[in-house]
């Protein structure tokens, strides 16, 4: 029986990790500021800002929210983006996707100055990632490798096999792996033999967005399983894009839907606004 990957219990750790970095900030007189934009009312837009919000609150992170309208032009959103970037007391923008289809998202993204892209999604923080410079590492990869090293889970030298190639989570988590000496094999919809490449894996990282997907005749026995996936089954209930009831068998750790790789994706988050507060003592 694999060992159940607590994401709730990680992403608490780091949380209070960021608590006490923030407060020691603002003993030196830096208070640490996010702001977050949101445009129209996606209902899950809605949540995750919410929870955002929660975890600046904890953590005593200065939250910003500009909640404007559906109808907001790409022009005034830009304006806005602009005027953030320009303020001191503003150490991190976020804009919540998905955007309205009116707004292209690759230009707002590029908008955002990148000594403020905590989301880590702006070309030059994907660059710097991708040469092994410093910079902003967009919250979900960085939380999966967090949860495989706070739950001792060896990289260096081992097989890691993702199943997707977003910008997003893909893409990124793959080039954290190889920083940490991993041997990485991305896949996709175009991949030979899928399932005798992940049973390669000693480190299987699944984010594709098919529900109970991934099954365990595609795991290796013992094998970190990493599920990035939020879906929902046949019964409307939430689920990973890993079959769960059949992987937990074969696995040697994995991460449940909910309560694993979710959380971490906010406490990361956290962590990148404190990282980039603390660069003004650097100034």
């Amino acid at each position: 029986m694999a060992i159940i990957i607590d994401g709730k219990k990680v992403s608490q750790k780091i949380k209070d990790e960021v608590k006490e970095k923030v407060a020691a900030l603002k003993a030196k007189g830096i208070e640490t500021t996010l702001a977050v934009i949101q445009v129209g009312n996606d209902p899950a837009s809605t949540v995750y800002v919410g929870n955002k919000k929660k975890a600046c609150e904890y953590t005593g992170i200065r939250s910003l929210a500009y909640e404007i309208p559906e109808e907001t032009t790409e022009e005034e959103l830009l304006k806005l983006v602009h005027s953030l970037n320009d303020r001191d007391d503003v150490d991190g923008i976020l804009v919540q996707l998905p955007l309205p289809k009116h707004i292209n998202e690759d230009r707002v993204i590029q908008a955002i100055s990148p000594a403020k892209d905590v989301d880590g999604f702006h070309p030059q923080s994907v660059g710097a990632l991708s040469i092994g410079e410093p910079g902003f590492v967009s919250c979900t990869p960085a939380g999966i490798i967090e949860l495989l090293k706070r739950y001792n889970i060896q990289i260096d030298g081992k097989e890691c096999v993702i199943i997707g190639r977003s910008n997003i989570v893909g893409k990124p988590v793959s080039m954290l792996l190889l920083r940490e000496n991993g041997t990485v094999t991305v896949c996709h919809s175009h991949t030979a033999d899928l399932k005798e490449v992940a049973k390669r894996a000693d480190i299987l990282v699944v984010a594709i967005g098919k529900a109970k997907f991934v099954t365990a005749d595609y795991i290796k026995e013992g094998a970190a399983v990493i599920d990035v996936g939020m879906d929902r089954d046949e019964n409307g209930k939430l689920c990973g894009d890993v079959d769960f009831e059949s992987a937990v068998e074969k696995a040697g750790a994995i991460t449940p839907v909910p309560g694993g790789v979710g959380p971490m994706t906010i406490a990361m988050l956290m962590n990148n606004c404190v990282y980039s507060a603390g660069l003004k003592l650097e100034d």
